[in-house]
Formats: C-alpha cells, structure tokens, sequence
C-alpha cells in the first residue's frame, strides 16, 4: 500500500537546478510528507519558498538522509560520490542529476519515457541522464520502436545556461559591452579553468567540456555513450558535434538518424511523434512552425520539427529537436523518475 506523501531530500537546493527540481515537485504536486533542503556550508541557512512555506537550507551530513525516502541530487559529482552512499545507508534512493554514476554498469541510467522498466534493477541509485541526451532520446525512442534505428548523427547547439548561472551572466554582459564598443574579458566559457576562454556574446563556441585524446569532447562522448546505455544499443553507431550558442535556455538539436525499415516516409515518422509521450509536434514548415528555444523555456516537453527525407540514403531521415535543458533536461526527468519509482511500487 502506498503512502499518502514521502519524505523529499533535495541535495543542492540553491542552485539552479536544484531551484528548478523544487519548482517542478510544486507544478505536480508531488505527494511530500516532508521536504529537506540541503547543500553545501556555503549555502546553508539559506531560505527557499515552497508552496508558500519557508524553508531553511541545512548543511549536508552524512546523517542528513536518516527517513529520507528518495534523494534528488544536482550539488555536483565529487558531492553525489561523498553522499549517495550515505543515503543508501539510511534507506533512500538517490536519482542523481551529475555525471557521477551514469557510466556505472550497476547504475541504470533513465528516461522514464524510454527506458521506465531499467529503474527495477536500481542498487539505491538512479542517474539522471545529460540533458543534451534526454531530449534526443525521447525523440529517438519511438522511432526505434517502431522502424528500427541503426545510425545518429547529431549536431548540438547548447544553450549557455549547461555551464551554470555565471555563464549567463557573462553572455549578457559580453552582449552588453560588444554593444557600448567596450572592453570585456572572457573568463568562463568553453572551460571554466581550462587554458582558454572566448567570447561567447555573437559567437559559436565548438567545445563543451573538455576534449579527449579521441578529438571528441566529454559533453560529445557522453552523448554517445549514454544514448547507447539508455536506449539498450550497445552497437548502435553514434557521432556527436556539440557547440555552446549564445542563448540563455534551451538547447537545439539537428539530427540525423537511420532506420531498419525501407519505404517509411516522412509522414510515417510524423504521425508516429505526434502521439509520442513528452512530445510536441510542432513541424509545418510552408507556414514557418518549427521548434525554438526561445519558445521551449519553462515547458516540459520535447520539441520537434522539421523532419524530412535524407535526399541520398533511402533509410535516413533529419529532424530538428528542441528542449528547456534545466526543466525536461535536468529536474524534470529527475522528478518524473521519482514519480515512476512511485507508480511501479519500488517506493512504498
């Protein structure tokens, strides 16, 4: 029998994410007993609204968890490694929004609307896929579905909210001395700390996060690799370009995919996305609808459009996806996770 309401922890709850997941618990009114705060000493003691009831932020202890039934995580990966073990230890599962576990064989790695049943095999915690995946796996899922899926090519353009809150900041200051002929100097992206940084205001940047001995960036091999973990393709062929654009929320998607299936049209694939869970159609090109970012923010759900033919391979087709990458693309997969921890009795 389940319970009436669960005991909630949110880990990092000041951040921006960790801002949106209490947001999105509020949206659905998510059946909560009681509701923990916690975060860094840095953090702490500070206040945060929900539903009209002040809360103050602690400062997380190993003891933090004791009731604790699940634990949304997004302080960070080093956080999430020092905590989640104590969280299991005190009985709660930890969804974790960081690329701490995602890789882990013993960690099922999840988008409910792909991959729901994985979260029977959890050993205490649940990753929370890159934002940047999420929204092309749920694109992609119903298609494999139905017409197979042997081939993805995709070409990123990342938002500047995916490296945090300073960034933003720092586009639009960019933005506001590139206007004043004034001098600014760059100091966060691509890398925060890394050897270089560059303009990013009226600019296109063609790394996100560090890049590998393999000519491929971490942001680019997460794709890959989680796409292949999340969808249960461990041969499926997958290359990734991810480039940051000077867009405050929302990331964008061109996508190149390949299927099983001969003669499947555009229309096919269409009709299929248009009843597809956390889907909005939105692709009628003669009269200019198409997905944007600067329509997709505070929406939960995943935008395409623009889906046609490959003009050379008869099997492959390009589509065009769009999605608030700190709402669908952090908390509210994450919560959606809890709410099927939920609904599939693994959470009494």
């Amino acid at each position: 029998m389940q319970k009436k309401g669960y005991h909630i922890a949110v880990l990092g709850a000041t951040g921006a994410v960790g801002q949106q997941m209490l947001k999105t618990l509020e949206i659905k009114d998510f059946p909560i007993s009681k509701l923990t705060l916690l975060s860094s000493a840095r953090s702490a003691g500070k206040k945060v609204q929900f539903k009209g009831i002040e809360h103050t932020v602690e400062e997380v202890n190993p003891e933090s968890f004791a009731g604790v039934d699940i634990a949304l995580f997004s302080a960070g990966g080093s956080v999430s490694k020092e905590y989640a073990e104590h969280a299991k230890r005190h009985g709660a599962i930890v969804v974790d929004n960081t690329s701490a576990f995602r890789m882990d064989k013993n960690v099922p790695l999840v988008v409910p609307e792909v991959n729901e049943q994985d979260l029977f095999n959890h050993q205490g915690i649940i990753a929370n896929p890159n934002c940047s995946t999420i929204q092309m796996v749920v694109a992609l899922e119903p298609i494999r579905q139905t017409y197979g899926l042997s081939k993805v090519i995709v070409s990123t353009y990342q938002a500047v909210s995916g490296s945090g809150t300073a960034a933003v900041e720092e586009l639009y200051e960019q933005t506001k001395a590139i206007i004043h002929n004034e001098e600014y100097t760059p100091e966060i992206l691509p890398v925060k700390g890394d050897k270089k940084h560059y303009q990013i205001a009226f600019n296109a940047i063609p790394q996100i996060d560090l890049f590998m001995e393999n000519g491929y960036t971490f942001e680019e091999m997460k794709m890959i690799n989680e796409t292949k973990k999340i969808m249960n393709l461990p041969n499926l062929h997958v290359a990734a370009t991810c480039v940051r654009l000077p867009v405050p929320t929302g990331h964008s998607e061109s996508i190149y995919f390949e299927v099983d299936k001969a003669d499947i049209t555009p229309q096919n694939i269409k009709d299929l996305l248009a009843d597809a869970p956390g889907v909005e159609l939105q692709d009628d090109p003669l009269n200019q609808v198409y997905p944007m970012p600067a329509n997709c923010v505070d929406k939960s759900e995943v935008f395409i459009g623009r889906i046609r033919k490959d003009l050379d391979e008869v099997r492959g087709f390009h589509m065009w996806v769009v999605s608030d990458n700190l709402l669908k693309g952090a908390a509210w997969n994450s919560v959606q996770i809890a709410e099927s921890l939920i609904k599939l009795g693994i959470v009494k």
